[in-house]
């Protein structure tokens, strides 16, 4: 059985970290991107990190340069007015990796980030 890797939810409120059922536990990050990135890489050892977050979430590592491989799931609802992804992220290339696929109303598009 493979251990559960952490999760680490970057916020500005901080709180104790959640141990859910079956062994993933939630820990809050409220000193930025970076310190984020910094202890899922410390858990992860010579495994892929995984970032999930919102358009703001990403916008932020996409302007950092600090995401190699975006996978993007696109799904036909608006919720509000929402958030402009690749909002104020510079001057990037995003090249397709393999083919789109989807399920029922979502499709999934991965791309490569090149500064």
């Amino acid at each position: 059985m493979s251990k559960v890797a952490p999760v680490f939810v970057l916020t500005h409120h901080a709180r104790e970290p959640l141990e859910m059922k079956g062994g993933t536990t939630f820990n809050t990050v409220t000193d930025g991107i970076e310190a984020a990135l910094a202890k899922a890489r410390e858990a992860a050892g010579d495994r892929d990190v995984a970032i999930a977050g919102g358009a703001a979430t990403v916008n932020q590592y996409v302007a950092a340069g600090l995401i190699d491989e975006l996978r993007l799931h696109i799904a036909p609802a608006i919720l509000g007015r929402g958030e402009r992804l690749f909002e104020s992220v510079g001057d990037i290339e995003l090249r397709p990796v393999g083919d789109p696929w989807g399920t029922g109303l979502v499709t999934h598009v991965t791309y490569q980030v090149v500064r």
